[in-house]
């Protein structure tokens, strides 16, 4: 069996690392190129950085601090934000990123997904997927959460399965930054749904959260934030503990 990858996530606004709650309420938690070496330094398998105000604010991811944070990192480095065309992404590539995540411009232009796939291969790409429980029915929401959408989730992850993405990074609204547990039954559906890998987002507060999510919400990676940037979890310590349970991890 594939082993289970822990991965932190550098939410980045202004060139610093932030985090909040449901998407909003965000507060400062640390400069981004040191967090990303403490991370790569403790066991972290991957790292995630995402440019949250790119999109909104109608601008390029800062690929001068993603060169800077690849410097610092041995692990491989997603980096999303603002990634609109080919162009930007060989930008991020070339400035040390090792896959890209997009997330609103995909479903504004599916096609997208395509041609990234086709120039970069599959391995290079993610498809970010915000979401919220509205009427019983997972909706897809755009632009950090601000812009709801009547695309649903699961119909739109088998498109993205079908375009060429290498993975999906889903991300409960309902769920992030509350550290009350993962979204685990929409993730035990979604990996149901395609066979590409899931990494769940959302929810991350205790070691228990992280084994709940692998076993009953069957994901293939799990990312966190807070938990990670605050030290109420070192990822030493949770990785002994999934090992413990029997979860398969790199030690």
């Amino acid at each position: 069996m594939l082993a289970k990858r822990i991965v932190p996530c550098l939410d980045i606004k202004d060139g610093r690392t932030v985090k909040g709650v449901n998407f909003v309420d965000l507060r400062d938690a640390g400069d981004p190129v040191e967090l990303a070496e403490i991370y790569s330094r403790e066991g972290a398998d991957e790292l995630v950085f995402l440019d949250i105000s790119a999109t909104e604010q109608k601008r390029k991811t800062l690929a001068e601090l993603v060169y800077r944070v690849a410097e610092k990192v041995s692990i491989p480095f997603t980096v999303g934000g603002g990634i609109s065309s080919v162009e930007d992404v060989d930008v991020l590539l070339r400035n040390g990123a090792d896959k890209i995540s997009i997330n609103s411009s995909a479903v504004k232009n599916p096609q997208l997904i395509n041609d990234l796939v086709a120039k970069f291969g599959s391995q290079c790409i993610v498809v970010a997927i915000d979401a919220k429980k509205i009427n019983d029915r997972w909706m897809v929401h755009l632009v950090g959460g601000k812009v709801p959408t009547e695309i649903e989730l699961f119909s739109w992850a088998k498109e993205v399965e079908q375009r060429g993405a290498g993975e999906i990074l889903f991300t409960s609204m309902d769920h992030d930054g509350t550290k009350n547990g993962f979204a685990n039954e929409a993730l035990a559906k979604l990996s149901t749904e395609v066979n590409i890998p899931i990494i769940a987002s959302g929810g991350a507060g205790t070691v228990e959260h992280f084994t709940d999510t692998f076993e009953t919400g069957k994901a293939d990676a799990a990312l966190a934030a807070s938990v990670f940037h605050f030290k109420e979890i070192k990822i030493k310590d949770l990785k002994k503990e999934l090992h413990k349970n029997g979860i398969p991890v790199r030690l």
